[in-house]
């Protein structure tokens, strides 16, 4: 039996919030599959499965924070008689209290919803607590399961659940966590948009902005009491809103005080003449459909990683007073987000992806990084940093190295600038790129080889499509 454990999902992670469990006991998993959702300093994002299998047992609540690497939920991996029979049991004790459907039980979890609702013992003893008849309460869970946010929503609002007929429910596909928010926030789950997978999820239910409109009452009736509900209302969206950034800018300010402290940063750049890649570039959006157009930053992002595989002294991490080196390009790109604050979500092997899968790859990290959609692959560590402000119009930028890492590779904006072609003098589009290092890694004549293999890569046709 295998343990699912707290991934680390930053370079400086110690520990992590569980929001939201997107599976329960039983349910069989694959590798790649989301299973749970964990709020960190900087972003809320969904954790994937390692391995395939059947989920044993949850044994941490929502709602805990608890430190990197420690056990989330069993896992029994495929191939081993354990799972199935041990999945069934915690339905068994519950199911065996009705005297007559006990031969039915055993057949009941491989399909059926209907004649004993899937519910964990915690959900079914809360049930008998309140008098409910999980038979009757929709389930939200994968499969059909009913949760503890299932069962409270059926006590609490008893309207609701007659309004929406019975096979609604069953369509609408909505995670626990997110029909707590729904209800805290005063939305129906049945007019939400749901994800790219079909599930309504935290990030789907949008903030409470309508409280804001609330505070018109106040101007009507001035007396003490409609003071009082404005202040209750609005100010928690906001205040949960300036809370997640006060605690991104926190994180990011620990991180770059510690690269401060302990890195002795050094800094070359160069001017890069593009003018060629992108007129070749130019040539292939043209034939190309517009959803596989490529942008400019993606020529840069694709030098970066070939002089990363090339200067090696470079790719890697500062770990225990020595430097390591990777075994491959891990390519950190540096997000902006459109409330303010960063996001440094990594492409994997970015040194072996074509243009085409390096511009998909980097459209889907900075897509789920904006939409606070981020997975917790997208979150490996990275062996090398690039920080692009060429839409800002910024010139140049001379960047902080993020710890353990030895590198931050910086582009400007493109500008054409006056450039000399043997005797003859034009102008042409430039863009300056600079290597920021540890110097207790390398010094300034490795960057500086490390710039003029991105000036060959730019410049060797073979390179481009």
């Amino acid at each position: 039996m295998g343990e699912f454990r707290m991934p680390s999902l930053g370079a400086d992670m110690e520990s992590g919030t569980l929001v939201e469990w997107t599976v329960s006991p039983g349910d069989r998993v694959h590798r790649g599959d989301l299973v749970a959702a964990v709020e960190t300093e900087k972003s809320v994002i969904d954790v994937e499965c390692f391995e395939d299998g059947v989920v044993e047992r949850l044994l941490v609540p929502v709602g805990t924070t608890v430190p990197v690497g420690a056990p989330l939920a069993l896992i029994t991996p495929d191939g081993t008689g354990g799972p199935s029979p041990e999945a069934v049991p915690p339905e068994t004790p519950a199911a065996a209290t009705p005297a007559p459907p006990p031969p039915e039980v055993a057949h009941a979890p491989p399909t059926p919803a209907a004649p004993s609702p899937r519910a964990t013992p915690l959900v079914r003893r809360l049930a008998e607590r309140l008098g409910l008849d999980l038979a009757a309460v929709p389930g939200s869970g994968p499969g059909g399961a009913v949760t503890r946010a299932d069962v409270r929503a059926a006590v609490a609002p008893p309207r609701p659940l007659p309004s929406p007929p019975s096979p609604s429910p069953a369509r609408l596909r909505i995670t626990p966590y997110a029909r707590r928010l729904a209800v805290e926030r005063g939305a129906s789950p049945q007019c939400l948009t749901p994800g790219g997978d079909g599930v309504i999820r935290a990030r789907d239910i949008p903030p409470a902005p309508e409280p804001t409109p609330a505070a018109a009452p106040p101007p009507e009736s001035p007396p003490e009491s409609p003071p009082e509900p404005p202040p209750a209302t609005a100010p928690t969206g906001a205040t949960a809103g300036a809370g997640a950034s006060e605690r991104m800018r926190a994180a990011i300010a620990a991180r770059m005080t510690r690269s401060m402290r302990e890195i002795p940063h050094y800094h070359v750049d160069a001017v890069l003449e593009i003018g060629a890649v992108l007129e070749r570039l130019r040539e292939v959006n043209r034939r190309a459909p517009v959803p596989d157009r490529m942008v400019p930053a993606v020529l840069l992002l694709h030098a970066a990683a070939r002089a990363a595989r090339q200067v090696p002294e470079l790719n890697g991490h500062w770990v225990d007073g020595a430097f390591v080196p990777a075994t491959s390009v891990a390519l950190g790109v540096v997000v902006s987000l459109r409330g303010g604050g960063l996001l440094v979500p990594t492409i994997p092997a970015a040194d072996e992806l074509p243009l085409p899968e390096l511009m998909a790859s980097l459209r889907g990290v900075a897509g789920r990084a904006r939409s606070g959609r981020l997975r917790s692959s997208d979150t490996a560590p990275a062996s090398i940093t690039v920080t692009d402000l060429g839409e800002t119009g910024a010139h140049s930028v001379h960047g902080l190295i993020f710890p353990p890492e030895v590198a931050l590779v910086g582009f400007g904006a493109v500008v054409r600038r006056p450039w000399a072609d043997g005797d003859l003098l034009g102008t042409r589009p430039t863009v300056v790129a600079t290597l920021t290092g540890d110097h207790r890694a390398t010094d300034g004549i490795v960057g500086g080889r490390f710039l003029h293999v991105i000036d060959t890569v730019l410049h060797d046709p073979e390179e481009w499509p």
